[in-house]
């Protein structure tokens, strides 16, 4: 057994295909985020992954979906995503398969 700090992990991500990881894996990459309300992330897709969150708390609109508590929503390949935080949110996202290359940003 093998004990990791949540603290030294980068944006939340620790399992993946990257350093520091908790288990490294090319298959899928887990991440769980804290976003304070009024929070943008870039308007982005992936050319290969599919991204699986699942909102643990809080309230973000994707492109005109709003997600709440409980909430899960896929982003597939190709699928735009320009994320915003109407509430503090915490989630938990799978992204499969790990590449960290595999973000593209849209210019707003």
């Amino acid at each position: 057994m093998k004990k990791f700090n949540y603290g030294e992990m980068r944006g939340g991500w620790f399992i993946g295909n990257f350093e520091p990881t908790a288990f490294k894996t090319k298959n899928f990459e887990v991440a769980y985020v804290k976003h304070k309300k009024g929070q943008k992330w870039d308007k982005h897709f992936h050319k290969v992954a599919t991204e699986i969150t699942l909102v643990i708390n809080g309230k973000i609109k994707i492109n005109d979906n709003i997600y709440t508590s409980g909430d899960i929503f896929v982003i597939y390949p190709n699928e735009i995503a320009d994320p915003y935080f109407l509430e503090d949110s915490e989630v938990v996202v799978v992204k499969a398969p790990s590449d960290m290359h595999d973000k593209y940003v849209i210019k707003r």
